[in-house]
């Protein structure tokens, strides 16, 4: 949901009634993953996208019933081989679509009460809370319940990276408890994803299953070297999502004409500019330079920081060298091993736009576990990280 988020906060803000469907849980070979999202307007607009396809006419009208109804709606979608032209997943994966109503226009008082009878927010005033703050690009967490009490199903919690929360799971005081807990934890890595917890809040009892969909400032990427090179891997890096930062020393080479679609410009030198940055695990650091004066230093902080990715441009030889040079001022061959160089993988790139593509596939394939092989013919699983998306059991929902 928070990925279309910028969009349905204009819907809030409009005051159009609307209902969300997510993705809540996946079982085989599904297109999408937990946390994509559809939704549809009394107008019938839609947007977003919850199988890429598949299942998207079913969703459409179990939307547009909630909307009448104004309850949530938990379906599953999977693959009928007896009906070939059934509603279902033609990838043979199992999805199941939590479909909640959003009411924003005469919606009467904003708080309702919960189980102890103090005066909380609203559902629907909790993820309009939650889209507004991911289409800021703030720091926040939603968690939902998908299974449990039939009472209890879709209610939400906004939670922040400091721990204040907005609304309530309306179960015992101590689910919500918990529950900002286990979010708060998952919005500090940034990840969406499932968890179990009992009704009262303890490990055991009666279950209740939470989607937790994080929003975060997108991942950055730092490229190092304002080369013809950079400008497409700036390109393709925006494409990715990234925030994108060209650095250069060099203020002839590092200009807004150059690399029109980065987010910022910085003339300095590398090692320097990279010693004032607070970086995350999400952030890859691209060195296209293959000037030792520039690398060197960069490289002798970079591969010591906890960041997802370290590339340098280079020949093999240019490679050999650097890495002499930086044993020579004290890298172990534990930080060394962590360098990708020459940067990006095989596929034969020539041109700057084909080298920018070898080293983002580099990048997806470090981040998502890829062997970088071809899946023809291979045995290996098209997703490698859908295990590291689920915390706990989904269990059964149908």
């Amino acid at each position: 949901m928070l990925d279309i988020a910028e969009e349905l906060h204009r819907w809030v803000e409009q005051g159009r009634d609307f209902a969300v469907a997510t993705v809540v849980a996946t079982n085989g070979s599904a297109p999408r993953q937990p946390g994509a999202a559809l939704a549809v307007d009394t107008d019938g607009t839609a947007i977003g996208s919850v199988s890429g396809g598949c299942v998207e006419g079913a969703v459409y009208e179990l939307c547009q019933e909630a909307l009448e109804t104004g309850e949530p709606v938990l379906e599953r979608f999977g693959y009928s081989d007896e009906d070939a032209f059934a509603v279902g997943l033609t990838c043979g994966g199992i999805i199941d679509i939590l479909v909640t109503p959003v009411r924003t226009s005469g919606r009467g008082p904003a708080a309702d009460s919960g189980s102890a009878g103090t005066p909380v927010d609203s559902t629907a005033e909790t993820l309009a809370a939650a889209l507004a703050a991911a289409a800021r690009g703030e720091a926040a967490a939603v968690a939902r319940i998908i299974q449990g009490p039939a009472e209890l199903v879709g209610r939400a919690l906004l939670v922040r990276p400091d721990g204040t929360h907005t609304g309530t799971l309306g179960g015992h005081p101590a689910l919500d408890r918990t529950a900002v807990e286990e979010t708060r934890a998952l919005l500090d890595a940034g990840r969406t994803a499932t968890l179990e917890i009992g009704a009262d809040g303890s490990q055991c009892g009666q279950p209740v299953v939470l989607l937790v969909e994080s929003s975060v400032p997108a991942p950055r990427m730092i490229v190092f070297g304002a080369i013809d090179f950079a400008s497409a891997l700036v390109r393709v890096g925006k494409f990715l999502n990234y925030h994108v930062t060209v650095c250069d020393a060099r203020p002839v080479f590092a200009t807004r004409t150059r690399f029109p679609e980065a987010d910022e410009i910085v003339v300095d030198w590398p090692h320097r500019y990279l010693d004032s940055q607070d970086l995350d695990s999400r952030t890859v650091l691209c060195v296209l330079t293959h000037d030792a004066k520039f690398d060197v230093p960069l490289l002798e902080r970079a591969l010591t920081l906890p960041v997802a990715y370290v590339g340098a441009m280079g020949s093999r030889r240019t490679h050999l060298d650097r890495q002499q040079r930086l044993r020579d001022v004290g890298l172990t061959e534990l930080e060394l091993n962590r360098l990708r160089s020459p940067i990006g993988l095989d596929l034969g790139a020539r041109t700057p736009e084909e080298t920018a593509l070898s080293i983002a596939a580099e990048i997806v394939a470090n981040r998502r576990g890829g062997t970088g092989i071809p899946l023809t013919g291979a045995h290996t699983p098209i997703h490698h990280d859908a295990a590291a998306r689920s915390v706990g059991r989904i269990g059964s929902v149908a």
